[in-house]
């Protein structure tokens, strides 16, 4: 037999059959007031509705973020940038700083030395002037004798009581250097024979000069330092190879502080570029 304990009773029976004739009407009067059987409740929608919304600012938030993000990291790379073009500069100024302490230090120096010599200059000067002894004047025949007053470039003058020759530095040194070119002995030879026969105890100077353009080498740092030089290779050639006394002679370099004629021309500054063998009227005791 069949087992009626899974089957309603019959009052249920009757209103399970009037609910299944009805729900057409009910789905109906749902529809009728604009319901969906399956719409959400009011509190839901607004639930839904906020989330919706936080997602779209979200989403707009993270973009912006985004693009902070890229506009910060190209101003950090403008910042890094231009943090070593200031510290390329830095070093620049730093190098220039040092660079202008040696120059105003090499400056110093070489006006140091200039009036170092400026000042053993005139002191042997007024050493020289003031001793008693032979007095060249200005008509005096000795300045007749010297035969190098005929030698082509050579030029001989009495200044005062002393007689100057001038050895044009052109035909003893190369532009710039302090060492005898070739053929400047055979010159200096016949200066000197007729020096020791008109003057052979006389105090000698030997004078360097050079013209107005600035000298600045390792060599000579100064024209005063060229002047010198050369002066002193002159000096040399005197008493290595030609056997003048030492005593009997003394060096000066006078750089461009006594030009004889102007320097406003390229024949003005050979001139003025010469080492003068300076006669005084002092004279020496041979040891």
């Amino acid at each position: 037999m069949p087992n009626h304990s899974f089957y309603p009773s019959g009052a249920a029976r009757d209103r399970l059959a009037l609910l299944l004739r009805s729900w057409p009407w009910l789905l109906l009067i749902l529809v009728g007031c604009g319901q969906s059987p399956y719409a959400l409740s009011p509190g839901a929608q607004v639930a839904a509705n906020g989330q919706q919304t936080l997602i779209a600012r979200n989403t707009e938030l993270q973009s912006r973020a985004n693009a902070l993000d890229q506009s910060n990291q190209q101003l950090q790379s403008l910042l890094a940038q231009s943090q070593q073009k200031t510290q390329i500069l830095n070093d620049e100024v730093v190098a220039l700083r040092d660079q202008l302490r040696g120059l105003t230090n090499q400056l110093a120096q070489s006006r140091s030395e200039k009036e170092g010599l400026e000042k053993r200059t005139q002191a042997m000067a007024a050493s020289v002037r003031n001793r008693p002894g032979a007095r060249i004047q200005a008509n005096n025949s000795l300045i007749s004798r010297l035969t190098v007053i005929h030698l082509p470039g050579i030029n001989v003058r009495q200044d005062g009581d002393v007689v100057r020759i001038e050895l044009p530095g052109d035909q003893l040194f190369h532009r710039g250097g302090a060492t005898l070119k070739p053929g400047a002995a055979q010159l200096i030879d016949a200066v000197a024979a007729d020096i020791r026969r008109s003057y052979p105890q006389q105090r000698i100077g030997i004078e360097g000069h050079t013209d107005s353009d600035p000298m600045s080498t390792a060599e000579f740092p100064s024209n005063h330092h060229l002047s010198l030089s050369r002066a002193t290779a002159v000096y040399d050639e005197l008493t290595q190879r030609l056997h003048f006394a030492p005593q009997q002679l003394f060096v000066i370099g006078h750089g461009a502080n006594h030009p004889i004629v102007s320097n406003a021309t390229a024949a003005g500054k050979a001139r003025n570029r010469r080492v003068e063998l300076v006669i005084y009227p002092e004279t020496y005791s041979p040891n």
